[in-house]
C-alpha cells in the first residue's frame, strides 16, 4: 500500500526542497517550486487544514523524476 495519503502540504514542500527543488514563489494558495537547469516546475497547493490529495502527490514526484520511496526518505 503507498504511504502517499494525508501528507501536510507543507511537509510536501519541505520534502522537494531536501530533494533539491527550491521555492520560486507563492501565487495565491499555491507554492512553486524549481529546479536549477530542469524545465518543469512543481505547483503544490497550500490550503489550511487540507492534505495534499494521492493523485497529485504522484504526479508531482513523478514529475520530479523521483520514486515514492524516494520522496518518502525526504518527507520524514
Amino acid at each position: 500500500m503507498s504511504g502517499l495519503h494525508n501528507l501536510k502540504p507543507d511537509r510536501v514542500v519541505r520534502a522537494f526542497e531536501r530533494a533539491g527543488w527550491k521555492v520560486r514563489r507563492q501565487t495565491g494558495s499555491h507554492i512553486i517550486l524549481a529546479k536549477e537547469h530542469c524545465p518543469p516546475i512543481l505547483s503544490i497547493p497550500v490550503h489550511k487544514g487540507k492534505a495534499v490529495k494521492h493523485g497529485l502527490l504522484s504526479r508531482l514526484i513523478e514529475i520530479a523524476g523521483l520514486t515514492e520511496e524516494e520522496f518518502l526518505s525526504y518527507y520524514k
